[in-house]
């Protein structure tokens, strides 16, 4: 399998990665030449079901919603949250092959006990690091092609038991076979150039200005969905309160090219292929 995402890290080349949340997103994402995208799970989860990223969304649930998200970006690389892998470590296993098998560029994995929570939310809690370094090996001897599909390791710990305790897990997950380390949330640019001076793992995380720190690249997890519902609320607001969708101030999507980039002009050209019509557009 062709990796976008493992040639760019071999070339030292910074690479930036939008969260998508769902696949019209995913459609503008690809239309605006993006190589490198994040799925995430937070906002996969709450898209699709309008649940909260808190371990309710299961492998099978999860696996769905990447597998099409891979399908609707093509050839772009994807990277996939995977959580903490759905459970120990015979689930890890399953996990790793069924990204794999869904042409997923990296697949991330983290520390939290299930049922775990997004990132950024109150009342996470970390596993041991022994049982997270049997993962990452467990995930790595998993791969059925060693040279495709890159393995994140990310780590929660500094909320949990400290900025040390994570630098610590960091460097025992790197030494497991994680590809690329992923250090949540550290408190302030000096943490963020220690986390880079003491790898020489590739390293990620959702900030910018993070080339000149000696990041490999950066994710923006929310952006996509973050932007998205602010258009709709104010678009909403806007109906209810005047009656109508049209208001100079708030843009709409063209809806004609709209139809093009999520795939009309393919059902119309094989429509005057076998059918023998052409559209009446």
């Amino acid at each position: 399998m062709s990796n976008v995402l493992r040639a760019k890290l071999a070339a030292g080349e910074f690479f930036l990665a939008p969260g998508l949340h769902d696949m019209m997103a995913a459609r503008l994402a690809r239309e605006q030449g993006f190589d490198v995208v994040y799925g995430s799970g937070y906002w996969l989860t709450a898209s699709c079901y309008g649940l909260p990223d808190a371990g309710i969304a299961t492998y099978t649930q999860m696996l769905e919603r990447m597998t099409t998200l891979k399908r609707t970006v093509g050839d772009t690389a994807v990277i996939a949250d995977a959580d903490t892998g759905y459970g120990g470590l015979l689930n890890v296993h399953h996990t790793v092959r069924g990204y794999e098998a869904a042409g997923i560029a990296a697949i991330q994995l983290e520390d939290q006990e299930f049922p775990k929570r997004c990132g950024h939310m109150e009342g996470k809690r970390v596993i041991p690091i022994e049982d997270m370094v049997d993962k990452i090996r467990v995930a790595c001897d998993a791969r059925q092609d060693p040279d495709g599909m890159l393995v994140i390791a990310r780590t929660d710990a500094i909320a949990v038991e400290g900025f040390d305790a994570a630098l610590r897990r960091a460097e025992a997950y790197g030494k497991a076979g994680a590809d690329i380390l992923f250090i949540e949330a550290p408190a302030n640019q000096d943490q963020m150039r220690i986390l880079c001076g003491g790898s020489d793992k590739p390293m990620i995380l959702a900030a910018d200005e993070l080339r000149d720190l000696g990041y490999a690249g950066a994710i923006f997890p929310a952006s996509t969905g973050l932007a998205a519902n602010a258009a709709v609320d104010r678009m909403l607001r806007n109906l209810k309160e005047r009656g109508t969708s049209v208001n100079p101030d708030i843009p709409l999507y063209d809806f004609q090219y709209f139809g093009r980039i999520n795939g009309f002009d393919e059902v119309y050209a094989f429509e005057a292929k076998w059918l023998g019509r052409d559209p009446v557009r």
